[in-house]
């Protein structure tokens, strides 16, 4: 489109014939552009003026007064679409007539020799199987995503040369498939990319973030969760340190329990009261993730965990509140208390608790609180109550739950482990324990600190430090999109899912040692889903009266995941702590043969038996696979509603983006308004219930946000309430608890009917 095509009054066929395009499909008129562009009095605009112009008026044109408006955010999508294309074909120095370049090896040489992508690309792949390939891109992909998708894309996920866009959406996705693809078998690979290109290009299956902005690139991260611990010593606590900083920059998300770290007024080597205890070392956690940025885009995130029998908790609690001193204060940590089954009993029944140093208790009982759970924690820790112990206070369990109570309203944390329920289940439970969950409490798996056991100098130049390498959770996540996926393609997208997953173990390099090893050792995966809340809608089930139907569809995805991941190890060999886990005994989900001929299940006993058997035949590739995440920002990139949850609101003007960015359910019309129920307005107990019942058959955690509506009369009874029925009910973790006040005109639209 050039410049002189412009013209107010007459606009020329090239810009009836671009908005033709942008509305093709739709319900909407183009002529209303045509006419707004006419009312303008300017007969000289500028094409990126004019795009910029028609993209703000398609904007403002969305609005939920008639359902058919809402497609003009995809109008305002596809219009950014053709920029974007105009755009590349300067930054990349040929035409591409606004669509995809037919040399697509000409567009990955261009990149590589940029450093934009990895070589190997090049490498593995020969001219002609990418030839082939490039024949897959469907343009028609990139006209699924709506306004908020796409503006997510270019200002995030899309890779830049030199401050301009260089790729596009869909050789992203080509790009992204074929090195996800470099683990199969030569004589397969270029097939199972395909597979995996249509399933991401559609965006049927989404790929965690880590994966979607550094896989092409040299070098890059993919995994999203790690969780470590720190041993009580000087050396751990920095070493640790490290190992945070370099995972954040690599852009991972963070999770640290400091449970083993002395208490304050402890003991150092004799003295008494010498010790200063966590919250010094929280500080330096805090100050380490704001210096060592996410790749210049953010502060680090670290979640740092503490469990609620250590004498330092109740200062831990106020870490973020204003008052007190704040030398001892982090605000940028995401703090995480760990609750073990007997405090929670205790505070049911209004009883003591006693909180102790775990310093003092391993020099003079031997005894490791912090890898503790279950029976045996409950034996040692009733034990060390009537053992006479200089570090130790008595106080209430029902009070100190209502700090903790009172620190959720205020900030909306600390996150929750129920650390019982997530070991209960712990498929590796024969190798180690799980002492937290991670920075978005949906992923974990076991984990322990690293020793540094010695110190030498090797000579005048070189110091060699010898440490015993512990375990360092690493977990990779994609999600499957219920709102497109249909329930006829379950079973096989949540096979590609695992196959991506264990693929992008191999072709991963983590920040740290401890977590390759890690990956190696486990090969956990993070397979997760976003959606629900659209799944819903279509089927016209309301999710306040669906928990039954949300059970059936979560058994299906578990025997599908549980099945690809028993089929890879008959294809690749079980991963290396397989044996005396609870796979190898064929226990699934805490589920055994006698727990499914005991219990009516959607599938049925013969099904999952003949699973079971099969498990204890060929075992499984992968000691974790199931973790769903929370999925905000990627939800808006697949046009989906986020993770689990039900909505929040029908229809909303993100600000935060770039710019103002219309929001809404993707599935939203006069059918699916009344099925499509806001989360502010559903009482939390069936948020509760409802993840209980996915917990069955997810063997790691779930991101549970819970919502407080203080026009609802919210009292703290109410909230004690839903932490002990998500507990009664098994939800391993708890994340967000927020608390929100409506206006009356935003609380009348979903209670109304």
């Amino acid at each position: 489109m050039t410049e002189s095509a412009i013209k107010i009054n007459k606009p020329e066929v090239k810009l009836t014939d671009m908005l033709l395009k942008a509305t093709s499909g739709l319900k909407v008129d183009y002529k209303e552009l045509i006419e707004y562009i006419k009312s303008l009095d300017n007969d000289n605009i500028r094409p990126l003026n004019l795009r910029a112009l028609l993209v703000t008026q398609a904007l403002k044109l969305t609005n939920i007064n008639n359902y058919d408006n809402l497609d003009w955010r995809f109008v305002a999508s596809r219009l950014v679409l053709f920029g974007l294309f105009e755009d590349a074909s300067k930054t990349r120095g040929y035409d591409n007539n606004l669509g995809y370049n037919k040399n697509y090896y000409h567009f990955l040489n261009d990149a590589v020799s940029k450093n934009l992508y990895d070589s190997q690309i090049l490498d593995v792949y020969s001219k002609e199987e990418i030839d082939q390939i490039s024949n897959e891109i469907n343009p028609q992909y990139d006209y699924g995503f709506d306004y908020a998708g796409m503006n997510l894309l270019l200002s995030r996920y899309l890779i830049k040369s030199q401050g301009n866009i260089f790729e596009l959406p869909q050789e992203m996705f080509l790009t992204i498939s074929l090195l996800l693809a470099i683990p199969e078998k030569p004589q397969d690979r270029l097939e199972v990319a395909k597979k995996f290109y249509h399933a991401i290009g559609s965006r049927k299956i989404s790929l965690a973030t880590p994966i979607v902005l550094n896989l092409r690139k040299p070098n890059g991260n993919l995994s999203s969760c790690f969780i470590g611990a720190m041993d009580d010593s000087l050396d751990s606590i920095y070493y640790t340190l490290d190992q945070l900083a370099q995972i954040s920059k690599n852009a991972g998300g963070c999770g640290v329990n400091i449970s083993r770290v002395r208490a304050s007024g402890s003991y150092i080597r004799g003295v008494k009261g010498a010790s200063s205890g966590i919250m010094p070392w929280v500080k330096l956690i805090n100050d380490t993730g704001t210096a060592v940025n996410q790749q210049g885009a953010r502060a680090g995130a670290i979640t740092v965990a503490l469990d609620i029998w250590h004498l330092d908790i109740e200062e831990f609690l106020h870490c973020q509140a204003e008052n007190g001193d704040f030398r001892k204060k982090a605000f940028d940590i995401f703090p995480q208390i760990v609750i073990p089954d007997l405090f929670m009993q205790r505070v049911e029944l209004n009883q003591d608790w006693h909180l102790f140093d775990p310093n003092e208790v391993k020099l003079k009982f031997n005894i490791d609180l912090a890898v503790l759970h279950g029976k045996e924690f409950t034996d040692k820790y009733v034990y060390l109550e009537s053992q006479k112990v200089d570090f130790r206070k008595k106080v209430s369990a029902k009070e100190l739950f209502k700090t903790f109570l009172k620190t959720v309203v205020e900030t909306g944390m600390p996150y929750v482990t129920f650390k019982d329920a997530i070991n209960e289940t712990n498929p590796n439970k024969h190798a180690g324990m799980i002492g937290n969950a991670n920075l978005c409490t949906e992923s974990f798996s076991n984990f322990k600190p690293s020793i540094i056991t010695k110190k030498e100098l090797i000579d005048s130049d070189t110091i060699i430090k010898e440490i015993k390498a512990g375990e360092l959770h690493t977990c990779n996540l994609v999600s499957l999109n219920l709102s497109i996926v249909d329930d006829s393609e379950i079973e096989e997208l949540t096979a590609y899912c695992v196959r991506i997953l264990d693929n992008t173990i191999d072709i991963s390099s983590a920040p740290v040692p401890e977590a390759n090893k890690h990956n190696n050792e486990y090969r956990i995966l993070g397979v997760g889903s976003m959606g629900l809340a659209d799944w819903l809608a279509k089927r016209k089930l309301t999710y306040s009266s669906s928990a039954k139907d949300v059970s059936e569809l979560y058994e299906k995805i578990a025997y599908a995941g549980v099945k690809a991941s028993i089929e890879l190890a008959q294809e690749r060999g079980v991963y290396q702590k397989y044996q005396g886990s609870e796979w190898s005994k064929g226990i699934v989900f805490g589920k055994d043969k006698e727990w499914f001929d005991t219990n009516d299940t959607f599938l049925g006993k013969e099904k999952w038996n003949s699973l079971l058997d099969l498990l204890k035949e060929s075992g499984i590739r992968n000691g974790g696979i199931f973790a769903i995440a929370p999925n905000t920002s990627t939800s808006l990139l697949m046009g989906s509603t986020a993770s689990i949850l039900p909505i929040f609101s029908k229809f909303f003007i993100d600000k935060a983006s770039n710019g103002s960015v219309p929001v809404c359910p993707p599935l939203l019309s006069a059918e699916t308004f009344w099925y499509y129920q806001e989360n502010k307005n559903i009482n939390q107990e069936i948020i509760i219930e409802t993840v209980s019942q996915i917990q069955k058959w997810t063997d790691q955690g779930i991101s549970m946000e819970l919502y407080l509506n203080l026009n609802n009369g919210i009292r703290a009874k109410d909230i004690y309430n839903l932490y002990m029925s998500a507990w009664k009910k098994k939800c391993k973790t708890v994340y967000y608890v927020r608390s929100i006040a409506l206006k009356a005109d935003e609380a009348c639209v979903s209670c109304a009917n």
